[in-house]
């Protein structure tokens, strides 16, 4: 890793806001296992909902689930598969309206929960501004670390794709 250059994606925002171990797996471009339950559902969720909209728009390293126009207005949309994880995905969204907004490109972002029927607005405002700054530093400490942080046994670990690299 020491002359890769690791940038902040809206995945490894995901996965800081729930195991730093896997911040630092998927930093360094270790998979979890792709035919994971879990991972097979958001994929399907993320390919069937919303057809209407455009899907996975990419700008630089970053991928947005959907992205639309409303009322004249840019709407980046993140779509999950639960509300379970709802802090990571909208620091994940918060992270994508940043690096727009850092392009000069002004957006809201829309969570959407498709088995719930759920959405959630978010916008950005120099608070999670902050949050986003501090959480890109910590990131990139953690991926430039020499070895993965410790597992630590959490709430998510029972479905996690990466068990394997921890407790196998």
């Amino acid at each position: 890793m020491e002359n890769a250059e690791v940038k902040v994606t809206g995945t490894l925002m995901w996965y800081y806001h729930i195991c730093q171990r896997q911040v630092w797996l998927m930093a360094r471009q270790l998979i979890p296992e792709k035919d994971h339950t879990s991972l097979e559902l958001g994929r399907f969720l993320q390919e069937t909902a919303y057809s209407r909209n455009r899907k996975e728009v990419t700008v630089g390293h970053l991928k947005f689930d959907l992205i639309r126009k409303r009322d004249g207005q840019l709407v980046v949309g993140e779509v999950k598969k639960s509300s379970r994880y709802e802090k990571s995905a909208m620091m994940q969204l918060a992270l994508y309206l940043y690096e727009l907004k850092e392009l000069g490109v002004e957006a809201q972002g829309e969570l959407l929960f498709p088995e719930e029927k759920k959405r959630l607005s978010i916008a950005l405002s120099p608070e999670l501004e902050e949050k986003i700054e501090k959480a890109k530093k910590d990131i990139l400490r953690i991926a430039y670390l020499d070895s993965p942080p410790q597992p630590v046994k959490g709430r998510y670990c029972r479905n996690c794709a990466y068990g394997d690299f921890c407790w196998a």
